[in-house]
């Protein structure tokens, strides 16, 4: 399926469920592909990627950045404390706030830096206990600690249970943003972004759909 054809089924999304056009991002999750998909991608003029690992983004990124303009990349992996100082240099946004620990030390750079990215807290909504994220019932709290902190909180991010029907958890994400006036809703996926986009995603992380299987050998 090409970059063209991912657009247009979220463009037809969009207007089916009355939103307005453009109103979702796309990101092009490129993690653990070919740096050769990746620039076939950016020439077709895409420029919001994201990519799960700090290490694998700064190999990456930093050359692409001085090839092409306007080059967004978001992390949407689990990130290392000992890691936030690459990440505030390497992203626009972080998705994966889920921890107070993790949230004090990206306030304390924050504020050494005076610039901050955009914040997104991923909410564990199956309260799988081998993902990462907030439960839903500690959401709120934890994201008024975040604001405490002057971290200005963007919006939620979400990676549904693989087994379950993922419109539930796309539901729950938007009721919980609603009540914490975020208007950013991090989820979907290459099988589901159609369904995210009805409850009121604003990014959709899209990766095999654009770029083909990925290969981990």
């Amino acid at each position: 399926m090409s970059l063209s054809d991912i657009r247009d089924r979220i463009s037809k999304a969009e207007a089916k469920t009355g939103r307005a056009v453009g109103s979702v991002q796309l990101i092009a999750v490129s993690k653990v592909q070919p740096l050769a998909r990746v620039a076939a991608v950016l020439a077709e003029g895409h420029r919001l990627f994201g990519e799960n690992k700090v290490q694998e983004a700064a190999g990456k990124w930093p050359d692409f950045r001085a090839q092409y303009g306007g080059v967004s990349v978001h992390l949407i992996g689990p990130l290392q404390t000992n890691k936030v100082k690459q990440a505030l240099d390497l992203f626009e946004a972080i998705h994966s706030v889920d921890r107070e620990k993790l949230a004090r030390k990206i306030a304390d750079e924050v504020q050494a830096r005076g610039a901050c990215p955009e914040l997104f807290v991923q909410v564990n909504t199956g309260e799988e206990p081998q993902k990462a994220g907030i439960t839903p019932g500690e959401t709120d709290a934890f994201i008024a600690t975040c604001r405490g902190m002057d971290l200005t909180i963007s919006g939620l991010m979400v990676i549904p249970p693989v087994d379950e029907e993922p419109s539930l958890h796309f539901a729950l994400l938007q009721k919980i943003a609603l009540r914490n006036g975020l208007a950013h809703l991090s989820m979907g996926m290459s099988g589901d972004f159609e369904k995210a986009i009805a409850f009121g995603a604003t990014h959709v992380r899209v990766g095999s759909a654009i770029f083909g299987e990925r290969s981990y050998g």
